[in-house]
């Protein structure tokens, strides 16, 4: 008895972070194909349905043009209470987003979205609290200087440069790097798709 070939599975980011941690669950995706679309907040938007809502939308996305596959679409979000902080371009953008951030604890979201190969779409989200003791000017110069918050969520990587300043998280610290594994395992599984 032959049994059909398993779906493909497709990775909506361009995130080497999300590709290894895929990998820590042994998942390969067969393709990785960055979803180009806009991720500008909507005026007001809160960053628990901004998370989910692009992170569908990176799914949706791809999904549409790879019909029959599963497709896993993410977000993280750095929120300073209701404000979503930016993935930090320039060298102020990241002083800004520190100088918010240290001394106080935030929240990380991650919006999680799996198209499945019989048209369903599941979305859900994670929630991580993260606490960074304050920097001194010249531990904020220094860090900056590094470079390592560039294109990340609020000026910082948990993995990265930042980890020495973060005093606790509460939550799930693949979530907070960007993929939430078990979430992602378990909608996985609960999908039909079989990651041994």
């Amino acid at each position: 008895m032959t049994t059909s070939p398993q779906p493909p599975l497709i990775l909506a980011s361009a995130s080497p972070r999300r590709v290894a941690l895929l990998a820590q669950l042994s998942i390969t995706p067969d393709e990785i194909i960055p979803a180009d679309i806009d991720e500008t907040p909507d005026k007001g938007e809160l960053p628990i349905p901004y998370a989910k809502r692009m992170a569908e939308s990176k799914a949706r996305h791809i999904a549409m043009q790879h019909p029959g596959a599963f497709v896993i679409g993410g977000d993280t979000v750095v929120a300073c209470g209701r404000r979503i902080l930016p993935k930090a371009e320039t060298e102020a953008e990241a002083r800004a987003c520190m100088a918010l951030l240290m001394g106080r604890s935030h929240r990380v979201i991650g919006g999680m979205a799996l198209a499945c190969p019989d048209g369903r779409l599941i979305i859900r989200h994670t929630l991580s609290h993260v606490q960074m003791r304050r920097l001194d000017s010249a531990e904020m110069e220094a860090y900056i200087a590094q470079g390592d918050w560039e294109g990340k969520a609020g000026g910082y990587a948990i993995q990265g440069a930042a980890a020495r300043f973060i005093k606790q998280i509460r939550g799930s610290y693949s979530q907070i790097m960007g993929l939430d594994l078990y979430l992602t395992a378990q909608l996985l599984r609960g999908a039909g798709y079989d990651s041994r």
